[in-house]
């Protein structure tokens, strides 16, 4: 086995050797990829943290924190691209009832510094942050600014970002057929009308203004599974698995994704 240091050392070494070939391979697929219609809704399964810490001989609280610098870099190559919806699997419900205490409390910690961060952004970029899932499993301090990031931005339309924390798709499901039901008790709607369109408002992320569903899921570190992430709202999206660790996500890896995005022929199940 190799020391810790000497991981890390011939990981950076390799990275730089191959730094002028991917810079010209970027702007070629760059160039590739602006010929033709980009998503306009990409979402985001950033996973491998844990993994790609193991392999660099870091701890897993390190590579969490790599992963947070990873999403910020990713989000400033997504604004560049022009993409207007962003949705991140922040934190899955499983993930919230059954990662260590000390794990848990981590990731809701960067989580709050991500969510100030982009608050303080939305301001000057007119952001709308959208923060779902099941709020009753995150502290009390995370829940407040959560709520605070969903209301001082819900007038802002020029680009939006949903942030899936403590989210699941079975729940978001459960969730709504709750409410749908209380509404039909309450006389609100009836079960004639109910559609397809009913239901997505019903969703978490159509409480206010519906949105186009995910054009594009992109999920890192090989696994071929979306892991219960908007099984609503990805029935139609085109999926992309990417054998990168989300912290070595490079800039290429989010191009190579589009261009094969691109290159398909979307059915909607036709």
């Amino acid at each position: 086995m190799l020391p810790s240091i000497l991981k890390r050392f011939l990981h950076r070494a390799y990275t730089l050797l191959l730094k002028p070939v991917y810079m010209v391979y970027e702007k070629k697929l760059m160039h590739t990829i602006k010929k033709y219609s980009l998503p306009k809704h990409i979402a985001i399964i950033p996973d491998g943290n844990r993994r790609w810490a193991n392999t660099v001989g870091l701890p897993s609280t390190m590579g969490h924190e790599y992963g947070y610098r990873k999403m910020k870099e990713v989000l400033k190559w997504l604004d560049e691209l022009g993409i207007r919806i962003v949705t991140i699997y922040a934190m899955s419900y499983e993930n919230c009832i059954k990662r260590s205490d000390d794990e848990r409390n981590h990731l809701f910690e960067l989580i709050y510094k991500g969510l100030t961060e982009l608050i303080e952004e939305s301001e000057k970029r007119n952001i709308k942050i959208n923060v779902i899932g099941r709020f009753e499993l995150i502290p009390d301090y995370l829940k407040s600014i959560a709520y605070m990031a969903n209301e001082k931005t819900k007038g802002n339309d020029d680009r939006i970002i949903n942030i899936a924390l403590c989210y699941g798709g079975r729940q978001e499901i459960v969730d709504a057929i709750k409410k749908l039901v209380e509404d039909m008790s309450l006389g609100i709607i009836n079960k004639d009308e109910i559609s397809e369109d009913v239901v997505s408002r019903y969703m978490y992320m159509g409480k206010d203004v519906p949105y186009p569903d995910p054009d594009l899921v992109i999920r890192t570190s090989g696994e071929i599974r979306i892991s219960n992430f908007l099984l609503w709202n990805s029935a139609y999206s085109e999926l992309y698995f990417c054998e990168a660790f989300w912290p070595e996500f490079r800039k290429i890896d989010l191009l190579r994704a589009i261009r094969s995005y691109q290159a398909r022929e979307r059915r909607f199940g036709s």
